[in-house]
């Protein structure tokens, strides 16, 4: 093929087959160049980093990846190099957004999926190869939630459903394939974007186990520290929902008293902060597990295809790939949704612990399956997700703490404008959604950089109007709303108080 980009051909029937994740020899050029299409000169490879990897990092990288020290850097420059590029491609595409992911061995190559062939030149000119699909990443979105309520969780039908953009279509692993595809034809779904693939895959949270960064719940259970936070003054850490209940109480590594869990959710989600007393000072730091630690910079959101590393009390520091994004896992206690899919290894007592790509918060370990001996597969909770529960503010390197929730990545509706100063703008598409149901509201917004833009929850009430019930109105272009509310009508609006320029809402209805 001589184009930069191809369209997914249709698929007749269901592959039932487990595709393995291996690593082959490579040539002895190969940590120079890519490999591209017939036709198209390879992109060039980095050859140094721009700013040195964390201490650790770059080994774990090349030990899991299977990478010599020349590919390593090059694979961990050429992520720092391409991530800009997708923010602002999904951006610029919005509804069309079919995904985005990074390919070869160095990830030397970024490819953007769009819906619209119109949108070619415009992914090719920002140095990116497209790929045409049949539907968007927020369609496909919407399709799991709906498998995800039509698949009961006992019994097991499926232990894992996902979106793989790559095929443009949903995944369902399942142990027994031909109940699962029952269940999904009786689903209100397009079949065509669904494959059903046998599994004997049976994700299990990870408790209990003594490690590096671990912290105690009463005399027995331990876990991990995800990612130090704030709240207000109040200094506190984020972990894994399993962990502990909401008014547990922690120890730390030294067994002298710590903290107490002030939010914990499971199943569901898998998520949980913890504030902690004044003998604990909270730090931008991920231990790496060789008696150093990694900084962190921030909460950027790493693609498919990118590099990422854990930190766990048990098995310590291990690397790997993210593979794909809004995962549902069901484990023995109940079904958990937006979970994030890699080839990263853990064991119990890792629950918790951080994944971080480079200098970037991407999560806290939930479950998964396997270990560290033989390799396995293992699932974190997004950051943005929590920080945005909580309304907590991540403790970074910099000096101004980024707002909650700066990374507006997996809710299932997004939604694009554009805002001159002072106006406003009513989100789903100038008009309200209905929910059926009592539940928690998530809404986030990315407006442009220099500009101080809003968000309001509004409910329609009794008296025939529209109340606002939560408010984002902090300083800076992102915004984030958690409202508890009853069922009801409601409604999103966007604010620009000032500056102008496209913003980005998405959110989640009960």
């Amino acid at each position: 093929m001589n184009r930069m980009y191809r369209r997914h051909a249709a698929t007749a029937g269901c592959v039932l087959a487990i595709i393995a994740l291996t690593f082959t020899a490579v040539p002895a050029d190969a940590d120079r160049r890519e490999s591209a299409p017939a036709g198209v000169s390879a992109p060039v490879v980095p050859r140094a980093l721009a700013v040195p990897p964390p201490p650790g990092m770059l080994e774990a990288v090349q030990r899991d990846l299977d990478l010599s020290p020349r590919q390593a850097r090059a694979r961990l420059a050429n992520e720092a190099r391409l991530m800009p590029i997708a923010e602002r491609l999904r951006e610029s595409l919005g509804a069309r957004f079919g995904g985005a992911w990074l390919r070869s061995k160095t990830a030397g190559i970024l490819v953007v999926a769009t819906t619209s062939a119109a949108d070619v030149p415009m992914i090719l000119a920002a140095g990116a190869q497209a790929e045409i699909v049949s539907k968007s990443l927020a369609e496909l979105t919407e399709i799991k939630r709906k498998l995800d309520a039509a698949l009961p969780p006992r019994p097991l039908v499926s232990s894992v459903r996902y979106v793989d953009i790559k095929r443009n279509k949903v995944v369902v692993l399942a142990p027994e394939p031909a109940q699962a595809q029952n269940y999904v034809l009786s689903a209100d779904v397009d079949h065509a974007s669904v494959i059903v693939l046998p599994s004997d895959e049976a994700p299990l949270p990870l408790f209990d186990l003594v490690g590096g960064t671990a912290y105690y719940v009463g005399t027995t259970s331990r876990c991990s520290i995800g990612f130090s936070v704030r709240k207000g003054a109040q200094n506190g850490f984020v972990s894994a929902g399993h962990c502990g209940r909401a008014g547990a109480t922690t120890t730390g590594f030294n067994r002298t008293a710590q903290g107490v869990f002030q939010g914990s959710s499971f199943p569901g989600s898998d998520y949980s902060w913890v504030s902690v007393n004044d003998n604990w000072r909270a730090t931008p730091t991920v231990d790496n597990g060789e008696g150093s630690t990694v900084p962190v910079a921030g909460d950027r959101a790493a693609v498919e295809g990118a590099s990422v590393c854990r930190s766990g009390s048990t098995t310590d520091w291990h690397c790997g790939l993210i593979q794909q994004r809004d995962a549902s896992v069901t484990y023995p206690q109940g079904t958990v949704a937006q979970l994030v899919r890699t080839s990263v290894c853990a064991e119990p007592g890792d629950s918790g612990g951080s994944f971080i790509s480079v200098d970037q918060a991407q999560g806290v370990t939930s479950g998964g399956s396997g270990d560290c001996s033989q390799g396995g597969t293992t699932y974190f909770q997004p950051i943005a997700e929590i920080l945005t529960a909580y309304g907590l503010t991540l403790v970074v390197t910099t000096s101004t703490p980024p707002p909650p929730a700066t990374s507006c990545t997996g809710y299932p509706s997004t939604y694009t404008g554009t805002l001159a100063a002072g106006r406003s703008a009513y989100q789903p598409g100038n008009l309200y959604y209905r929910s059926n149901v009592p539940g928690v509201h998530s809404g986030c917004l990315n407006g442009p950089e220099g500009t101080d833009f809003d968000l309001y929850l509004q409910k329609w009430n009794d008296r025939d109007a529209w109340a606002t019930v939560a408010t984002s109105d902090g300083p800076g272009p992102n915004a984030a709303i958690t409202y508890s509310g009853t069922a009801g009508y409601y409604r999103y609006r966007v604010t620009a108080s000032a500056g102008s320029g496209p913003y980005t809402l998405s959110f989640r209805a009960p």
